[in-house]
């Protein structure tokens, strides 16, 4: 968790950031060990289908945006499991390269 906090805290100031990920919950789209860059978002932006860093019931995600109602947005990984809902202020940043 603690490398989290450092890469929220960058998008947060505004920083885009780039970072290995490791797990296959996000296969074939992302691969585990993949160099992935996020940009700051606006929450307003956030569309389905994008994949954003976001916390859903303290835990932390680079997952897809699976639906949004009334301000919140659900969060699922490619698999089609659901984390759960989030607010705004849950959303850090957006994916915007994968790399090998």
């Amino acid at each position: 968790m603690a490398r989290h906090n450092v890469i929220i805290e960058k998008l947060r100031k505004g920083e885009t950031v780039s970072y290995r990920g490791k797990g296959n919950s996000m296969t074939p789209r992302i691969e585990s060990g993949a160099l992935v860059t996020l940009a700051p978002v606006n929450p307003d932006d956030v569309q389905v289908g994008d994949v954003v860093l976001a916390k859903v019931h303290g835990s932390v995600f680079l997952h897809l945006c699976t639906a949004k109602k009334d301000g919140r947005f659900q969060i699922s990984n490619n698999h089609g499991h659901v984390n759960g809902w989030c607010g705004p202020n849950q959303i850090y940043g957006k994916l915007v390269r994968v790399d090998p």
